[in-house]
């Protein structure tokens, strides 16, 4: 849900001047890009308005009711990537510029420009230069921050005595995906929003209308693969479907997994089996062989068994202890631990929990 604090007025300057965009965040494709086959999906069908947005309505008809009032405060946007933060902030600039959208945005990526010296130079330049809409529809300018979690503790407190001396004629929108990472300076100062994880309902809608346009061949199996493994964000299934696409006429469930090396469901469910029955030698030989022949990446197989687990029958605290081995595992696996001695650790995991069971049932 929207947290809304309460919004400040935006003060109309008279005589102000335009400022060129000086854009170094995400590309947004208009005009004739859209046409154009070499367009990224995630570009070519990024929304244009806030009624395109694929999900949150209530986040984007409150932003929406406090666009029409004129009252758009400093806006904090955070959630999981993919989920429609820069989107919307990007359609809320277009409804309050118009034709003058890229003289009245500063649009940055606070990845790549992530120190002191651009808030003290670009930010700053562009928050005290005076501008005018041609369209008379709003004056206040814009700065658009994306990934600001990644700005240093220095460049922020800098940027928050910036927001104070221009809120007048100056508005700040702050992207990110760790909200933690925001000092609350700066969050106290903005209206924040949270962008779960899209619903698959949501991201199939928005799928079905790619797939409409495009004119692809999908199964339903293959669709909903796509959704599967896209997790709520919706760049990574518009790129799954593309990257598919290209590689494959049909998109089916078993080209969308060999596509992204993800391993198939029925394959788990063998791994699985092979976990729960066979002894320790037999599984790793198994595993090992069909990871070989398979291309399959064992962090990805740990993912795959820890969600199959919550499907197997079994006491709750051998499973939270079963989830627990194996979340430690795909841990030192993000930290390029041996492979081979992270599949022994899985399969000693489920030999114990295994144990636990035949215990208990005697």
């Amino acid at each position: 849900m929207a947290e809304v604090d309460s919004a400040m007025e935006i003060d109309v300057e008279e005589n102000q001047q335009p400022r060129k965009l000086i854009n170094k965040g995400k590309a947004v494709a208009m005009g004739s890009s859209r046409e154009s086959k070499a367009t990224p999906w995630v570009e070519k069908y990024r929304p244009q308005s806030l009624e395109d947005v694929a999900a949150h309505r209530d986040i984007i008809d409150t932003i929406d009711r406090l666009t029409n009032e004129n009252r758009l405060p400093h806006l904090l946007l955070y959630g999981p990537p993919g989920t429609g933060k820069t989107s919307t902030i990007l359609a809320v600039a277009r409804k309050l510029y118009g034709a003058q959208y890229h003289n009245m945005i500063l649009e940055l990526n606070a990845s790549d420009d992530r120190g002191i010296d651009v808030v003290r130079q670009q930010i700053q330049d562009f928050a005290s230069t005076q501008s005018f809409s041609f369209s008379g529809k709003s004056s206040v300018k814009l700065v658009l921050l994306d990934e600001a979690d990644a700005m240093t503790k220095d460049a922020q407190f800098a940027l928050r005595r910036v927001i104070e001396k221009y809120t007048k004629n100056t508005r700040f929108a702050l992207i990110c995906n760790h909200v933690n990472k925001i000092i609350p300076a700066l969050q106290s100062r903005c209206t924040r929003f949270r962008f779960a994880p899209l619903d698959p309902v949501h991201v199939s809608q928005r799928l079905k209308h790619v797939i409409e346009a495009e004119g692809l061949d999908v199964t339903e199996s293959g669709l909903s693969a796509v959704v599967r493994l896209s997790n709520g964000d919706m760049r990574k299934a518009l790129n799954i479907l593309q990257s598919t696409h290209m590689a494959s006429q049909q998109i089916t469930e078993e080209e969308v997994y060999l596509c992204t090396g993800n391993p198939l469901p029925k394959d788990i469910e063998q791994i699985s089996y092979w976990l729960l029955n066979e002894s320790f030698a037999e599984s790793y030989e198994k595993i090992s062989e069909m990871k070989t022949r398979k291309g399959l990446a064992i962090v990805d197989i740990v993912k795959e068994v820890t969600m199959f687990v919550f499907k197997i029958k079994m006491p709750s605290d051998v499973r939270i202890q079963l989830i627990n081995d194996l979340a430690d595992i795909e841990y030192r696996l993000s930290f390029g631990c041996n492979d081979k001695l992270q599949l022994g650790g899985v399969i000693s995991a489920f030999t114990q929990a295994r144990s636990v069971l035949v215990g208990a049932a005697k």
